[in-house]
């Protein structure tokens, strides 16, 4: 899947319209900026300090695409009218095989955007996609993975209708504390 995918979340009466499309390098300055935020960094298995590491970061995910194995999309507050993006997250889908009946999903929302409901949003958006685009391949399930102690991504995984599988144990030194696996099937 080389082609560019745009993905759309429309507005609620309390949260902006989202508009959700593949990382490029004129985004690296956004991604640093969001990224200093001590909260992002204890949760990300990346780290990125500067824009070497944000253009390192943004070239890992434009290679997914080319791949075809690894879907990253920037998640932006829609501002109709106007050329100015305002980065609100990520959201990812992972390991994706032809063939493998699961997947992996994944987010981050900037300081400024938490609490907003961008997180569950972008990923049912995500979800819906993933499940149209390669069920047909042989995706039957999406995992969502999160650290235990990390209540927000919980609730995120709750809302989006990923229901809790089990504990997994830590695997540090990307997954240092125990963690908790979520999942949707095609049939949720």
């Amino acid at each position: 899947m080389n082609a560019p995918v745009v993905l759309q979340v429309a507005a609620s009466p309390v949260s902006p319209a989202l508009v959700l499309r593949p990382w490029r390098m004129e985004d690296v300055a956004a991604l640093v900026e969001v990224s200093r935020d001590p909260a992002l960094r204890q949760w990300a298995n990346s780290v990125v300090d500067n824009d070497a590491d944000g253009r390192r970061w943004v070239q890992a995910q434009q290679e997914g695409w080319a791949a075809g194995d690894r879907f990253g999309f920037a998640v932006f507050e829609a501002q109709p009218g106007s050329a100015r993006e305002e980065l609100m997250g990520n959201v990812v889908l992972k390991e994706v095989a032809a063939g493998k009946p699961a997947a992996e999903v994944g987010y981050w929302t900037a300081a400024h955007a938490r609490g907003r409901g961008v997180a569950s949003r972008a990923l049912e958006v995500l979800t819906g996609w993933a499940f149209d685009t390669f069920t047909a391949l042989g995706l039957e399930r999406l995992e969502l993975l999160h650290q235990v102690d990390n209540l927000a991504s919980c609730r995120v995984a709750q809302k989006s209708r990923y229901e809790f599988e089990t504990i997994l144990p830590a695997a540090p030194p990307a997954f240092p504390r125990e963690g908790h696996l979520h999942i949707r099937r095609t049939s949720a």
